[in-house]
């Protein structure tokens, strides 16, 4: 039975996995393969720190447009493994967490097909969390692309000269993150109370209320006018 991954929390916290993959091509069907897998773990919303990549072996040739798209030549990737020796390690690190990515069917489309070479089972889409989605929703009409969404959320992407799994699943997980309503800053309580100062005030002389001459006459007046005032008698 595999293990719910490191970080993983049996209490009502939530653990999510922010993945990315490169491929040889466009579909699994036409018989492409992953060249690279990452992942970036949050725990209720927040990055944990903890990350995996994985290059991988395609046992195969890697099409010149798609190392100008990652780098990842068929040479270079010859020395790593193939999938199905990373595939316990791979799955025993996603648990039962939520999967976020960006255009989620097209990663989970050659997840599955490298899954299902090995006899495992599929991972569900109802798994998923698609950041393309969230972003159509929440900006229709707008780029969803993931340089437009570092461009609208302030997230440095200056890094980004060619795809990278891992590099864009940390972007990734900070677009995401925007996409909910970004961190609540100035969330976090103080161990210390702060003590806030109350203003001066600056003391008034008393005022007279004694009645003058006058107002003293005046009212004598007005009692001479009433009848058996109670306050006069005994």
């Amino acid at each position: 039975m595999l293990s719910k991954g490191k970080g993983f929390s049996w209490g009502q916290s939530m653990r999510e996995i922010v993945l990315d993959t490169e491929t040889t091509g466009f579909k699994p069907q036409d018989g492409h393969r992953i060249v690279e897998i990452a992942c970036v773990e949050l725990q209720d919303h927040l990055p944990t720190g903890l990350q995996k990549q994985w290059y991988l072996n395609p046992e195969r040739d890697v099409p010149e447009d798609a190392v100008r798209v990652h780098g990842l030549t068929t040479e270079f990737l010859s020395k790593f493994p193939v999938f199905g020796e990373v595939a316990g390690e791979f799955l025993d690190f996603l648990g039962d967490a939520k999967l976020v990515a960006h255009n989620a069917s097209f990663d989970l489309a050659f997840l599955n097909a490298e899954l299902k070479r090995l006899g495992l089972p599929a991972l569900p889409a109802s798994r998923a969390i698609d950041t393309v989605q969230l972003a159509r929703q929440r900006f229709p009409g707008a780029q969803a692309s993931l340089d437009a969404l570092c461009k609208r959320f302030g997230v440095d992407n200056s890094s980004r000269s060619l795809h990278g799994a891992l590099l864009d699943s940390t972007l990734l997980a900070e677009v995401y993150l925007e996409l909910l309503g970004g961190r609540q800053t100035g969330f976090a309580l103080s161990s210390a109370p702060k003590v806030v100062e109350a203003p001066r005030r600056v003391p008034r002389a008393p005022r007279p209320h004694a009645p003058s001459p006058d107002e003293q006459a005046a009212h004598q007046r007005l009692l001479s006018q009433l009848k058996s005032p109670v306050w006069l008698m005994e």
